[in-house]
Parts: structure tokens; C-alpha cells; sequence
């Protein structure tokens, strides 16, 4: 399914990188993290603090994720992180990241989430919604 793809670029920073200067690999994961949010962010042109009150739900709860490193992403390296909705299910999608230096694949990653929203039956409850077709047809 072809799908809007969100792309920033981003220098690393001393702070990303562990004694050796290469990037920390946890931090990855949070690169991966906040390219979700901006791409939904782009994509619907919802904020992601307004997205669970414009749609009804408690947020997108990662349920996992993964990661393949291939070249080491160094202290001062620019690199380009790009990331699209691979799948929508009915109440989950997957978002697959791309980590590029100097074009070349450094990072090839993915995440699954779920659309979550409190139980109409008990509030308490907190469980998997359907995604709303109008968010779908926006990523297509």
C-alpha cells in the first residue's frame, strides 16, 4: 500500500552517542519514536498532544519494536530519518523507519502500535478501537 512518508534531517548529537562516539542504540528508538508523532503530526495535521481528543482515544501505545543496525551512526553525522505507515489493520499499523548516512542505509526499523481508547462500557478499561477510516485515507 503506498503511503505518505515523513522525512527530517537531524545532525547527532555528543548527547545521542556513548564514550566512543557512535550513537547509542536505544537512542534509535527514540529517533523512530518522534518521527511517529511528526508523521501523524504531518499527515493529519493534528498535534500530537490534540490527537487523542480529536479522535477519541488514550494515544498509540507502541507493542514493538525492532531494529537492524547496519553502518554506526557517529557524533556529527548528518542523517536523514525517514518513516511511513507500512500497514493499517483494523486497530493496529505498523510504522517502518529508515536511518540513512549519506544516503546509504544505517538503520532499517519498525514499530507496531495500537489505536487505544478507553472501554465505552467502563471507562476504566483500556483496549483497542477501530481506526477510523479518514485517518487511514489520509496516509494513502
Amino acid at each position: 500500500m503506498p503511503s505518505f512518508t515523513f522525512r527530517r534531517q537531524m545532525i547527532v548529537e555528543w548527547s545521542q552517542c556513548d564514550p566512543a562516539g557512535i550513537v547509542f542504540n536505544a537512542r534509535f528508538f527514540e529517533f523512530f519514536d518522534q518521527n511517529t508523532w511528526l508523521l501523524f503530526d504531518t499527515a493529519l495535521g493534528v498535534k500530537p498532544h490534540e490527537l487523542a481528543a480529536a479522535f477519541n482515544i488514550i494515544g498509540m501505545p507502541l507493542v514493538d519494536a525492532r531494529a537492524n543496525f547496519l553502518i554506526p551512526a557517529k557524533f556529527g553525522d548528518e542523517i536523514e530519518i525517514a518513516s511511513w505507515v507500512a500497514e493499517f489493520r483494523r486497530s493496529s499499523f505498523d510504522v517502518t523507519h529508515q536511518i540513512t548516512i549519506d544516503g546509504k542505509l544505517a538503520v532499517d526499523g519498525g514499530e507496531t502500535r495500537v489505536w487505544a481508547a478507553r472501554s465505552p462500557d467502563n471507562p476504566e478499561r483500556i483496549g483497542a478501537a477501530a481506526i477510523p477510516a479518514e485517518v487511514i485515507a489520509r496516509f494513502g
